[in-house]
């Protein structure tokens, strides 16, 4: 679990997140929503330790991230799992080494069994037999599935995902989505997602933060939308005539 407490952060003198506080719980898919310079990603960054909030507790299951020593955070982000925006797989490297990547870094394990744990990551995400191909040679949603089996490489008790859907048709989002829901669950791992998709935000959103203009404007899950009443919730994630009608239909549901 990820504890966050009244967490503060600026630059030049401007305020870009304002007393923020949320829970993000173990085995469920947290997401981080909002309009772009909502400060979302400064967020993320904070709690992933690539910024430090000036005011404010960041707890990893009790744990204050913020007060640790250089040698404890070393420790604590070897419990950490990223996938990137663009996968951020190595060009020069096969899948299986690219996965192997941080095993190699971190783990004491023979080579053998280094290469057994990257291959069983693999067989996880489906993309075993893909093993001696290349980044350039497989297709972007594949990509992010060799991320995802990277990420989960060192059995990571935390995963951050930043829009691990950017670039990918809404099939093989879908897919992502799936995977990474399943893998939180799996591992009973605290997953947080920085998204812009809508479709994840409905599909897998179990525990929900939308930030704006740097403050927590609300919270709450996917079903919980539909019967918001949180005007600029409403105006972000309904913004199109699709999401519109698919409330309109909820809400009939709901009543009938």
């Amino acid at each position: 679990m990820i504890e966050l407490k009244s967490i503060c952060k600026s630059f030049e003198g401007k305020d870009v997140l304002t007393n923020i506080c949320a829970t993000f719980e173990n085995g469920k898919t947290n997401l981080i929503i909002g309009q772009s310079g909502s400060g979302k990603t400064v967020l993320m960054k904070c709690i992933v330790g690539l910024l430090t909030p000036e005011k404010g507790e960041l707890l990893y299951d009790s744990r204050n991230f913020l007060i640790m020593d250089k040698k404890e955070k070393k420790a604590l982000r070897r419990e950490m799992g990223m996938i990137f925006q663009s996968a951020a797989l190595f060009d020069s490297m096969t899948v299986l080494e690219n996965v192997m990547f941080p095993l190699n870094m971190f783990s004491s394990d023979t080579l053998r069994d280094r290469t057994r744990r990257a291959m069983f990551c693999l067989d996880r995400v489906n993309l075993a037999e893909a093993k001696d191909k290349y980044p350039s040679e497989i297709s972007g949603g594949m990509q992010k599935r060799v991320a995802i089996a990277r990420a989960i490489a060192l059995n990571p008790q935390y995963l951050f995902c930043d829009e691990p859907n950017s670039g990918l048709d809404p099939k093989t989002s879908l897919v992502i989505d799936r995977l990474i829901q399943d893998i939180t669950r799996e591992y009973h791992m605290t997953t947080l997602i920085n998204t812009h998709d809508m479709n994840s935000v409905m599909g897998i959103g179990e525990n929900i933060i939308f930030i704006y203009e740097g403050r927590k404007e609300w919270e709450g899950n996917k079903d919980d939308i539909f019967t918001s009443s949180n005007e600029r919730l409403n105006n972000f994630i309904f913004a199109s005539e699709l999401f519109r009608k698919v409330k309109e239909v909820e809400i009939r549901n709901m009543e009938g």
